[in-house]
C-alpha cells in the first residue's frame, strides 16, 4: 500500500476560514464561545478557521447569524486575492492570509470597520495601495 500525502486545504475554504477568524477576533469572541453557539467543539472551529474542514451551508448561515454579518462577508475579497482556482495544490497561499491572521491585520480591520463613511474607507484602501506601490518602486 502506498501512503498518500494529506490533501491540501482548498484555497476557498482557507479564505472562508480566515474571514471567520477575522470576524471572531474583531468581536473578541473565543473559539470555545463560537463553538458553543454553533453546537461544535472549539477544535472544530479551529479546523474551520484553518480551512482544514469545509464549512457547510447551514453552518455558514448559522455563523453569519451568530457573528452578525451577511453570509457574503465570508467570501468578501475572494476575487481580489487572485484567481483562486489557479492555485496548484502545493503553492503557498497568498501573504494576505498571514496578514489577516496577524495582530496588525486584526487591529487594522477593527479600526477601519469602525469608520462609517464608505468613501473614507475606500480612500484608506487607495492610500494603502499607493504606499505599497511606492515601496515596491523604491526597491
Amino acid at each position: 500500500m502506498s501512503k498518500h500525502a494529506p490533501r491540501s486545504p482548498n484555497p476557498i475554504d482557507v479564505h472562508v476560514g480566515t474571514r471567520v477568524r477575522l470576524r471572531r477576533q474583531v468581536m473578541k469572541m473565543s473559539q470555545e464561545k463560537l463553538g458553543d453557539q454553533l453546537g461544535v467543539t472549539f477544535q472544530q472551529v479551529q479546523k474551520y478557521e484553518r480551512g482544514a474542514n469545509r464549512v457547510g451551508a447551514s453552518r455558514l448561515w448559522k455563523m453569519s447569524q451568530v457573528m452578525d454579518v451577511p453570509v457574503g462577508f465570508f467570501f468578501d475579497g475572494l476575487g481580489e486575492v487572485g484567481a483562486v482556482t489557479e492555485f496548484a495544490e502545493d503553492d503557498q497561499l497568498p501573504i494576505v492570509y498571514d496578514f489577516i491572521n496577524s495582530t496588525d491585520g486584526v487591529n487594522l480591520a477593527k479600526a477601519v470597520s469602525q469608520i462609517k463613511n464608505k468613501a473614507v474607507r475606500r480612500q484608506i484602501l487607495e492610500l494603502a495601495r499607493s504606499l505599497a506601490k511606492d515601496s515596491s518602486d523604491e526597491s
